[in-house]
């Protein structure tokens, strides 16, 4: 499976459910959120945006564009969790397996981040996102094409900060 694969399956509805442990603190949080996953053609106008933007031509064929919302809660429903982004996957021209990872949360944040991407043999897509203050690593995979699980850990310069498990069950239509 390639990136451009692995995205397509992602397309479509998901009902997610999280745990995260804060390991500095002990702290468990659950969650559970509605997930949108769509594929941006090359001709969106959000798409062409935000590639003119970035200095990215939007016509390269091997690029992939992605658009994720979400809608949810942590805590027993106490704490509401809405967003978007959008992701860019541009494959290296060397090695379609790996590649940068481009992404606008639409909050004007300019913090410098440096994104990349890395598809398994195993066919575990591992997303690294990095800066001065944090690391972090997600590794999605699916057990089968309706069931996709993620994990993630947060690093700090000085230590671990988070883990977290999530399933995600696709949402069929009938």
């Amino acid at each position: 499976m390639d990136i451009i694969d692995f995205f397509k399956l992602s397309a479509g509805e998901w009902f997610s459910q999280r745990t995260i442990h804060n390991l500095i603190s002990g702290e468990l949080q659950a969650g559970k959120s509605e997930v949108n996953v769509e594929i941006l053609e090359k001709t969106d106008p959000t798409l062409i945006k935000f590639c003119t933007k970035r200095q990215v031509d939007s016509r390269v064929t091997e690029l992939i564009g992605v658009k994720i919302s979400w809608n949810g809660t942590t805590n027993k429903g106490q704490v509401k969790d809405v967003g978007s982004t959008m992701l860019i996957l541009i494959p290296n021209s060397d090695d379609f397996k790996q590649g940068k990872l481009l992404q606008d949360r639409g909050n004007g944040d300019s913090t410098k981040i440096s994104s990349r991407y890395i598809m398994g043999n195993d066919n575990v897509l591992t997303l690294i996102t990095e800066s001065e203050r944090l690391y972090t690593e997600e590794r999605f995979w699916y057990l089968i094409p309706n069931l996709r699980l993620r994990t993630s850990v947060v690093k700090t310069p000085q230590s671990f900060a988070l883990a977290s498990f999530c399933s995600e069950i696709r949402r069929l239509k009938s």
